[in-house]
């Protein structure tokens, strides 16, 4: 019998991992990636304890693990007393999850072992070099059309999932609403070898609230396993790109949210735009959206990556029950009631309440709302609570309950 072929679109972590998942569940995969090679600049990197999950499920945690960093806490400051207000312990997880920690593993790391494992499958066919510039689609099947190393060619299968990132091709073909706003303001990300924790107490998570310049700071293992810390600010919303990225800028911002003798080793800068959107829909009759082509967010809290894997997950698991005659089609209109929702509950929701909270002007909100993360931290209770939903073990086991 003729194995049901899902066309993957884009080759980023999210698209990997539906591929992945297909053929593991013997399902034959075409994957299709408009660049080279996997992006490997400096982008998402926090995996959180329902995401190892399913990283385990794929039989890829322990090179996953081994190529970041266990991170077990994450801290909350005050960058104008420069005061820890809270600590937050995955520990407390330890009963709820086999992996009570966030492991700091870059994306592109994650992307590459994925393929790696994929190229094992006899009918796994990955592109390289090749953009999809079009979708058709009928009651049997969809077909792309992409232009790649010897022309335009058309790949055709039973089902396609887009993970072709924010701009996706395949959402726009699709004539599908990207529904949000953008925020005003750029943010800034630099990567530095000096080593943070020789100049504060920090861990490998930080949030440091501060009405004038907030402040990310978290370290990754690096591809070199030697570390690298990297710092998240916002650019002035009137600021020039050449302005925000000059040297003198840069290290002007380091030295005054960390101030340190000589100059820092810079190693990487980047300024992007930042949206809170979400597609009005997750399925058009045999295609799918998955990751950034479904939902975009703003970094604070490590959420955008993990929600695009539970949607690969989520579908993969949903397309095999569908094929396999567990279930009718019912349950792909089911993909979009819970993916859509789980990312606008939780991840929407607590993205944009991360920034507001570093970013609070008014006195007495800032107070209010520095006072209760630290009350939230020091109450068992709430601690845990806080964790699950953060960890998105919440928004796993309530997404089980969406028919």
């Amino acid at each position: 019998m003729k194995k049901i072929r899902i066309i993957v679109v884009g080759a980023g972590p999210v698209g990997v991992v539906a591929a992945l998942a297909c053929a593991q569940n013997d399902f034959a995969v075409t994957l299709l990636e408009a660049e080279a090679k996997v992006d490997d600049s400096p982008r998402a990197a926090t995996t959180h304890p329902a995401t190892l999950e399913m990283i385990d499920r794929l039989g890829l945690i322990e090179p996953f693990i081994a190529q970041g960093l266990v991170a077990r806490y994450f801290h909350f400051w005050d960058r104008p007393t420069r005061t820890r207000l809270a600590e937050f312990d995955h520990d407390l997880l330890r009963n709820e999850t086999k992996f009570p920690f966030v492991v700091q593993t870059e994306q592109h790391k994650l992307a590459n072992m994925g393929l790696a494992r994929l190229r094992g499958y006899a009918e796994a066919d990955i592109r390289f070099n090749t953009r999809v510039i079009s979708v058709r689609q009928d009651e049997t099947a969809v077909s792309a059309t992409a232009e790649g190393p010897n022309g335009l060619e058309e790949f055709r299968g039973d089902y396609l999932i887009g993970a072709d990132g924010g701009r996706s091709t395949i959402r726009k073909a699709l004539d599908i609403d990207f529904e949000g706003y953008t925020w005003p303001e750029q943010f800034l990300i630099f990567t530095v070898t000096d080593d943070f924790q020789q100049l504060l107490p920090c861990c490998y998570r930080n949030y440091f609230a501060d009405p004038q310049e907030w402040v990310n700071l978290f370290k990754v293992a690096g591809d070199d396993g030697k570390g690298r810390w990297r710092a998240c600010f916002p650019a002035q919303v009137d600021e020039s790109d050449d302005h925000a990225l000059s040297d003198e800028t840069i290290h002007g911002r380091l030295q005054g949210a960390f101030p340190k003798t000589g100059s820092y080793n810079l190693v990487h800068r980047n300024l992007y735009k930042t949206h809170q959107r979400v597609a009005a829909k997750f399925r058009l009759g045999r295609v799918f959206l998955a990751g950034d082509a479904a939902h975009v967010n703003n970094p604070i809290g490590g959420l955008g990556l993990n929600c695009g894997i539970h949607d690969a997950i989520e579908l993969v698991d949903t397309l095999h029950q569908v094929v396999t005659g567990r279930a009718n089609d019912s349950p792909l209109d089911r993909y979009e009631r819970r993916r859509r929702t789980m990312n606008i509950q939780f991840v929407q929701e607590a993205t944009i309440a991360n920034k507001r909270r570093l970013e609070e002007s008014d006195p007495k909100v800032r107070r209010a709302n520095l006072d209760e993360l630290r009350a939230r931290s020091e109450d068992p209770v709430r601690h845990k609570e806080f964790l699950m939903r953060s960890s998105l073990i919440e928004s796993v086991r309530k997404a089980e309950f969406i028919a």
